[in-house]
């Protein structure tokens, strides 16, 4: 059985890349604008075809190779929430929505997956958007599913609900369904991270890890305008200090043998968590190496798409397109 190919655009760290290799997808290009992913991606997949490129700038006409394949994958960067979506600051990530839409009319996958916020699925103020890709998709024979997924629910430790676009062209459409659970019960912050707080002899890492026994709230990677690496809105902070967890910048490595954790004593009796420590918290392998400084890393990790939901989209869409292709209407959702 032939692996399946695919193309990544916005491809950030790979964490989606990555999800759709594990799934048994080969691909034929990624790109990103940000150098420091691209980096990334080449440091951990020297053999893989990565461009450094605009979105809104990529002519697949210079790029032969994205022709004839698969699914065309897009884990894009987010738009705003519901209340600020018409503002001008969102006109960018929209726009990047619609390049998808017409570089599916130029390569014709097999199959598209978008993900994004879980509004964009069934938020009112997203509506045109929806509207706008089933005009854009329908007519070249895509059936279009809307869901949202959770990435706990696939053994992420983290509550991080991701909003997602999968369109199947019309004879293998009726094959196609969400990905379900893989995952009976949540991975815990204190489960995915006990085995790093140890590793420099921290005798408290088994009474922090059982005190950190939740997932995680969603991590938030920022943009290139916001300042350098933050656990988010008060609200999440609030969160992470109730597993133990200091909020105000992040460690550099973990805890030593003479740190002494006493949440009682506020900020200074809890523990950092690092910058690698999150990348485990998105799923990523320990050996996935990050390009870049503290902020570049962070960025990289708090706006990819973990693995563990890119294999399950993957396995999920890989399942229809092997099965015979059929004429027979598919499953969809309306928008």
């Amino acid at each position: 059985m032939r692996n399946l190919t695919f193309v990544d655009v916005c491809s950030g760290a790979g964490g989606l890349a990555l999800g759709l290799e594990q799934a048994g997808f080969s691909p034929r290009l990624l790109l990103d604008i940000e150098q420091h992913a691209c980096d990334t991606i080449k440091a951990n997949r020297p053999h893989w075809n990565v461009l450094k490129t605009d979105l809104l700038d990529f002519d697949p006409v210079d790029h032969p190779e994205v022709y004839d394949v698969d699914l065309l994958a897009a884990g894009l960067p987010r738009v705003r929430s519901s209340a600020t979506v018409t503002r001008r600051s969102s006109d960018g990530e929209l726009r990047l929505i619609e390049a998808t839409a017409y570089l599916v009319h130029a390569v014709q996958p097999r199959a598209l997956v978008i993900e994004n916020v879980p509004t964009l699925v069934d938020g009112d103020s997203y509506a045109p958007m929806r509207e706008f890709l089933h005009k854009e998709l329908e007519h070249l024979g895509y059936e279009l599913t809307w869901f949202v997924l959770n990435a706990s629910d696939f053994g992420v430790p983290q509550d991080r609900r991701q909003g997602v676009l999968v369109a199947v062209k019309r004879q293998w459409a009726g094959s196609f369904r969400p990905p379900r659970p893989t995952a009976r019960v949540p991975t815990s912050v204190g489960e995915a991270l006990s085995p790093s707080m140890r590793s420099r002899g921290w005798p408290d890492a088994d009474r922090w890890a059982a005190l950190a026994a939740g997932v995680a709230p969603t991590l938030v990677g920022g943009s290139k305008t916001h300042g350098g690496p933050d656990f988010g809105p008060s609200g999440t902070k609030a969160k992470w200090r109730r597993m133990g967890v200091y909020t105000k910048s992040f460690g550099n490595e973990p805890p030593d043998a003479d740190f002494k954790w006493d949440p009682s004593l506020d900020d200074e009796g809890l523990v950092r968590i690092t910058v690698d420590q999150t990348a485990l918290l998105q799923g990523f392998p320990e050996d996935w190496h990050f390009a870049g400084g503290k902020t570049a890393r962070y960025r990289q990790i708090g706006n990819a798409a973990p693995p563990a939901v890119g294999e399950a989209l993957g396995r999920a869409v890989a399942g229809a397109l092997r099965e015979p292709p059929h004429s027979n209407a598919g499953y969809t959702s309306n928008p």
